[in-house]
């Protein structure tokens, strides 16, 4: 969740309320804490606010809240769910609840709210060691094997820029220093080094005259959408599977979605849907929404897919 929430002497503004309707929603869900592990921290005209409810609202709002130390963030959270407390205490005294929009809103997040909380117990369900050992051994069989270089570069705008950095290059000029000087690449830091990478973690001008060079040589000027190239290669070796543990993180996520992407579409399947807004050739082939499509791309190695580098 990405709203501001600036701070005030007496707690959150209440601009945070929409945003507090939902995880203050998912304690329907979440069921009672430990009595002993979640103290009363507040009462609000009676209604109790435990340390668990500051807790839930602490990791919904995440990233807002993250400049804050420990004392004050839960000071500022605990003040506005007070505020919350009284307010809503109000709304209701009004019978907000009862207008129209509040119903909808309110069906909908409870909605969703449905939706997120079964799929996150079959996805939790579904990510056993057995099945992200076997998504790792078979995207491990697919990396071993393929080449990887390890290469320098200086990247420059134009073709005689190039031609001039050759030059130097081949009267014995340092390519690291080099690069340094005269790349305006972001890596010139690290002398133009790129890593190891593959074939198709590069933009195909590069890949084709990288792969083709033999270690320790160096490119004539090269043209891609970037600019013009000058090439070292370091290094070739043969890929190999990082260790499990290295994405272990990433193959669980991969198999989270996918197995919540297979329920959505078994669901789906079973479902009389009725699409009254498109012809229904259209409708038959919808597909679900993105929410719960996983990644169609596999663990591959640690970095996951670089995109495309200069």
């Amino acid at each position: 969740m990405t709203t501001s929430f600036p701070v005030t002497k007496t707690g959150l503004r209440f601009g945070l309320a929409t945003a507090l309707v939902g995880c203050l929603a998912l304690a329907l869900i979440a069921g009672p804490g430990r009595a002993a592990d979640d103290p009363v921290l507040a009462k609000v005209n009676g209604a109790e606010i435990k340390k668990s409810d500051v807790a839930m609202a602490e990791e919904e709002l995440g990233p807002s809240l993250a400049q804050m130390d420990p004392a004050t963030k839960e000071e500022n959270v605990l003040s506005f769910l007070i505020d919350m407390k009284i307010v809503g205490k109000a709304a209701e005294d009004k019978k907000v609840a009862d207008g129209e929009e509040f119903k909808k809103r309110l069906a909908f997040a409870r909605n969703r709210l449905l939706m997120d909380s079964l799929l996150a117990g079959e996805g939790k369900a579904a990510t056993t060691p057995d099945a992200m050992k076997k998504v790792y051994e078979e995207a491990s069989k697919q990396i071993t094997g393929e080449q990887e270089v390890r290469a320098r570069h200086i990247l420059v705008e134009t073709e005689d820029e190039a031609k001039a950095v050759k030059a130097e290059l081949d009267k014995g000029a340092d390519f690291a220093e080099l690069a340094k000087k005269k790349s305006k690449d972001p890596g010139s830091a690290d002398g133009g080094d790129l890593g190891f990478f593959t074939k198709e973690q590069m933009v195909p001008e590069f890949s084709a005259v990288a792969f083709a060079l033999e270690p320790g040589k160096i490119s004539d000027p090269v043209k891609s959408q970037f600019g013009w190239h000058v090439i070292k290669v370091e290094e070739k070796r043969s890929r190999k599977a990082p260790d499990f543990e290295q994405v272990k993180a990433q193959i669980e996520q991969y198999v989270t979605r996918k197995a919540q992407a297979d329920y959505v579409a078994k669901l789906r399947a079973e479902a009389k849907v009725e699409r009254l807004d498109q012809p229904a050739d259209a409708a038959k082939d919808a597909k679900p929404a993105d929410a719960a499509k996983p990644s169609d791309a596999k663990p591959s190695d640690s970095k996951m897919a670089p995109p495309a580098k200069k």
